[in-house]
């Protein structure tokens, strides 16, 4: 286990690299200039070119490509992301008021939707050719075509518009008031969690249709075992596998749906501040944020991977 852990460790290493490179190039190979974002009409037409050199220069914009990605990058090995070139903030400060926003409605999303969708996956298969079956696999794929932002446009109209139940946008932190946190996540994580619903209820029933044709299965159908012990001792486990791997594709789902969410809903997290900071070119920011995410999801999938042994003893990690 500790081998196949630093196994995967070292790989993630490599993999942050590559994506570090690759956001990096995009950045900068993207068309203007970010010092003439920050700058006001007014001060474009009184800035002189060597006031611009100057600026460009003070955030090191001048250098060589090479040279300002190995800067940046042992910057980020030493624990600081740099300066956002817009309003000056360490980039650091700004994840740490974003993330724990975007995790807290992304981390309900992903526990909502495993709650549902993998009993709910479990009841169709279980009741297979039945109006449940019929029912829930018409709504799981109602909620794969549909989305997100779509969904959270009609949910707005509907239920804070029309009947005004919920607030229409903002974030309020839960440790100041907890009501109103309440109401004003309610819609934000509905609809990052109705396709990640929906892919667990498929891929639940599929996996275990095809467990529940197994001869050992059969077998313990005819020592006359109750339906309840079928499914949940001798079922379940091994139809979890491709569930637990698709879970972690699921929430880096969630993570990429709370840029459209989050801007839909006026949220101050990880997705507002990634789009503001891209179409002001702000480079700092939106390359901490890749990288942050991207160890995100690396540790979600390592604990995906760890967690098949939990699953199925017959899981072996070399």
């Amino acid at each position: 286990m500790v081998t196949y852990i630093l196994q995967r460790l070292i790989q993630a290493i490599f993999v942050i690299i590559i994506v570090t490179i690759l956001i990096f190039l995009v950045m900068h190979l993207l068309p203007g200039d970010p010092i003439l974002l920050i700058l006001t009409q007014e001060q474009v037409a009184f800035t002189t070119s060597e006031q611009i050199e100057a600026l460009r220069h003070e955030y090191g914009l001048d250098r060589a490509l090479t040279l300002q990605y190995f800067d940046w990058l042992g910057n980020v090995l030493r624990g600081d992301l740099g300066k956002s070139i817009v309003d000056h903030t360490k980039v650091a400060a700004s994840i740490g008021r974003s993330a724990p926003i975007t995790l807290h409605i992304g981390i309900l999303a992903f526990i909502i939707s495993n709650i549902i969708g993998i009993p709910l996956g479990i009841i169709s298969a279980a009741r297979r050719g039945t109006w449940i079956d019929t029912v829930a696999t018409i709504l799981a794929n109602l909620g794969i075509t549909i989305p997100n932002f779509w969904l959270a446009i009609l949910l707005v109209y509907i239920f804070a518009l029309n009947l005004g139940w919920l607030p229409v946008f903002g974030y309020t932190s839960p440790f100041d008031n907890f009501i109103l946190n309440t109401k004003q996540i309610i819609l934000p994580v509905i609809c990052l969690s109705i396709m990640p619903i929906a892919s667990a209820a498929r891929q639940t029933r599929s996996s275990m249709l095809e467990v529940l044709r197994q001869d050992y299965v059969r077998t313990a159908w005819s020592k006359g075992n109750s339906e309840k012990t079928v499914i949940f001792r001798h079922t379940l486990k091994n139809a979890l596998i491709p569930v637990i791997t698709l879970t972690g594709m699921g929430f880096s789902h969630i993570l990429a749906g709370s840029v459209l969410i989050e801007q839909v809903f006026n949220i101050p997290g990880m997705g507002r501040l990634m789009v503001d900071a891209i179409l002001s070119k702000d480079y700092a920011i939106v390359q901490g944020e890749i990288l942050i995410i991207a160890a995100m999801v690396l540790l979600g999938n390592l604990l995906v991977d760890i967690s098949y042994g939990w699953i199925d003893p017959r899981v072996r990690y070399r």
